[in-house]
Order: C-alpha cells, then structure tokens, then sequence
C-alpha cells in the first residue's frame, strides 16, 4: 500500500508538517518562553493531526484508491485530533514510567494500546475508552502485536539513521526544521499503515471489507447487496427470512430466470401470519409439544 499509494500518503503528512514548521519559524523570530511553549503546543498538534489523517488516509485507501482528497481528508481526521492528543499524551506518561521502572511494563502497555489512534479514528472512540478497546482487540495476540511493532522500530531507527547522516552537513537552522518535514513526511505514513493495517487484522474485516459498524465489519460474512432488510438475513444465495432456507437464482434442480419474471413478491407476504405453534384438533395439543409428563416428548 505504501508504494502503490506513496505521493498521497506522503502529501498529507507533508501538508500538516509543513504548515507546522512555517507556523514554527514564524514564530521562532520574535523569541522568549511564551513563543517557545507556542510552538511546542503547535507541533504537538500538528503531529497528533498527521496520525488522525493518515489513520483516516489509509481507511479510505483500503478500496484500491483514494476517495478523498487532501482536504476532505483532513477534514475528516480534525475532529479526532483532541482525543487522539488526550490518549497519546497519557499513554505516552504511562509507557514512560512503565519503561523508566522496569521496562517490561512499558513494553506491554505499548503492545495493548497499540491500535488506539486507529480505534478514535474509525470507531469515533472517546479517549479514555479507546485504552480498553485496544487491550480487548489485542487479546490473544500481544506476541504478534509486540513482534510486529519491533520489526516497525527496527525499520524506523536504521531510516533515521540514514537521514541524520543525509543532514549532518546541512547548517543546523536548516537541518532541525527540514529534517523534521522529510522526516515525517516519510516515516508517519509508514507507521500508520502499519497500525491501520492492523487494527483491521485484529478486528477481522478483509482486505476491502467495511469497517468498524458497517455490514461486513467484525469478520461477519457481507449480506446480500450489503444489506439483510427488515433485520432478517437474507439476499440472493443466503438464508432466507422467516426460518426458511435460502430459494436463491437459479432454484435446485433447474434453471431459472434472472431477475425472476412476473410482479415481485410483496414483503411482508401479504394474508393473515401463520399461527405459531400450527393449530392440532381442537382440545388437543400439536403433536410434541404435549404438557411435561403427559408424554415422552415433554415441552
């Protein structure tokens, strides 16, 4: 997905990053602590932005195209930027203390709440219940999660690497600010495929399935046309309503028709509803469904 979908990806992370560093050296030039702490709150927020966007990015990239452009993208993820900052910001004291203490703690809550960001984002989840969520989707697969996520900062770190040895001959004015764009522009795309990519493994929808609340979500097989109709499952080739199983195109034994010819049947079927249980002779009950003792069959 990162190849086929590389300037997109990378044109949103550039935009935010950008914006935040113009914003940044703008600023930068009058000087003294408040501008300082200015800046510092800006590009925070410009970083939790790049998360929700490209988060937002790839879920609607899962179709083979992008549906979206920039803006509407962004658009999209705004919203999701206060609780993605509130969840980051606590899990990131959380993680620290925990890796500060003895280090296996900090590692474990990083695997459990790895798919928060993505949780927010597509699940519209509040901050404080995205923690759970994750934990629950990651349960019975930390050892994937964990080895995943190191195989990503493997990745990540040698990138790094090789961008700091690219800017050590630029003058540091120009390698702090330019360094962060590049930088961002193309390790956070990266990132969040990965964590995209597996919070829908870990919720069970398919490569093109629907996400979090649609018909297909969860790893529940799609309905007819994606839809059931009257809460019942049903469509063409699936159990049909009413307990009766599914007539589907072309019937059993024949050929048939497509679309059927003739006036389509009415639903609710039109006439009394059937009585349920059947009616037996009259002071009798239906055959097995006698009272409790009365018989072999019982109720």
């Amino acid at each position: 997905m990162y190849r086929a979908h590389a300037l997109h990806l990378m044109a949103v992370a550039f935009v935010i990053y950008l914006a935040a560093a113009i914003v940044d050296g703008l600023l930068s030039l009058a000087g003294g602590f408040l501008v300082t702490l200015i800046t510092s709150v800006i590009g925070l927020l410009a970083a939790y932005l790049v998360q929700a966007a490209l988060v937002k990015a790839v879920q609607d990239l899962r179709d083979g195209r992008a549906d979206l452009s920039i803006g509407e993208t962004l658009s999209a993820a705004f919203p999701s930027v206060l609780p993605v900052a509130g969840a980051s910001i606590l899990a990131g004291i959380a993680i620290t203390i925990g890796l500060i203490l003895i280090i296996v703690p900090g590692l474990i809550l990083i695997t459990i709440w790895a798919v928060i960001v993505p949780v927010i984002v597509i699940e519209r989840s509040g901050a404080l219940a995205s923690f759970g969520r994750s934990q629950s989707l990651v349960r019975g697969r930390g050892w994937n999660v964990f080895g995943t996520l190191f195989l990503v900062f493997l990745i990540l770190f040698v990138l790094e690497i090789v961008l700091a040895a690219i800017f050590s001959f630029a003058p540091n004015s120009i390698a702090s600010g330019l360094g962060t764009v590049i930088s961002g522009t193309l390790v956070a795309p990266f990132l969040a495929l990965v964590v995209t990519s597996m919070y829908y493994r870990l919720v069970g929808v398919p490569p093109g399935g629907g996400g979090y609340g649609q018909q297909d979500g969860y790893g529940q097989p799609p309905g007819g046309y994606g839809e059931t109709g009257y809460g019942q499952p049903g469509g063409y080739g699936q159990p049909g309503g009413y307990g009766q199983p599914a007539g589907g195109y072309p019937p059993p034994g024949g050929t048939s028709q497509y679309p059927p010819s003739g006036p389509p049947p009415s639903y609710p079927p039109s006439g009394p509803p059937p009585s349920y249980p059947p009616p037996g002779p009259s002071g009798t009950p239906p055959p097995g469904n006698a009272p409790r003792g009365s018989g072999p069959a019982g109720w």
